[in-house]
């Protein structure tokens, strides 16, 4: 069974390789927690977030928008103590309680976060058929587009480069390379999602 490279063999990445990453996603909650667990990824490696992510799970309500986005300042205390599990970085926890808030904004404007994000692309995701995985970029103009629109919104940690990684794990970008063999399941379904906006 041939896979991304960038899967390895660590039990971990191999699971989530094979279960999570470039599925599309249209569940708000799911969108909330990737742009969480995303942000807080910034600088560090994606292994050590997915190996906290029940931690971050635990510190960030099961990454329920509504409830973060009234976190107190007792709450960001509580979230830098050593105890709790996650990345003790304050900007970055601050940012989290502050794109829960946008994030409902985005809510009520548009329905649905899914809604608006799913717009960019008409609701069918972004194929693109690399070889090797030295092709795939690390950003685009498609994430640049949404990394603007998102920074002019009010969100932070919202560069390029973190949101192709966003859009590539919620699928709206497929970037399985395409030997691998999550590649074909996927692009006949987003072949079948057709151009209908969630």
């Amino acid at each position: 069974m041939r896979r991304c490279k960038w899967a390895g063999s660590r039990d971990l990445y191999v699971r989530y390789h094979d279960e999570e990453w470039g599925v599309p996603q249209f569940d708000d909650g799911v969108l909330f927690e990737f742009l969480t667990l995303e942000a807080a990824q910034a600088g560090l490696q994606w292994y050590l977030i997915l190996s906290r992510r029940e931690a971050y799970r635990r510190a960030f309500a099961d990454f329920q928008p509504e409830v973060v986005a009234r976190y107190s300042e007792e709450d960001v205390a509580r979230l830098l103590a050593p105890d709790s599990g996650i990345i003790r970085n304050r900007a970055k926890v601050e940012a989290a309680i502050h794109n829960a808030k946008v994030f409902l904004e985005v809510q009520a404007a548009h329905g649905s976060f899914a809604r608006w994000l799913w717009g960019f692309v008409d609701g069918r995701p972004e194929v693109h058929a690399f070889a090797r995985e030295e092709e795939v970029p690390a950003t685009s103009p498609l994430a640049e587009r949404v990394s603007r629109e998102m920074r002019s919104l009010g969100f932070r940690f919202v560069g390029p480069v973190m949101v192709y990684a966003y859009l590539q794990a919620v699928g709206v970008v497929l970037d399985h390379v395409v030997t691998c063999f999550r590649y074909e399941p996927l692009r006949a379904l987003a072949e079948s999602l057709g151009h209908h906006a969630p």
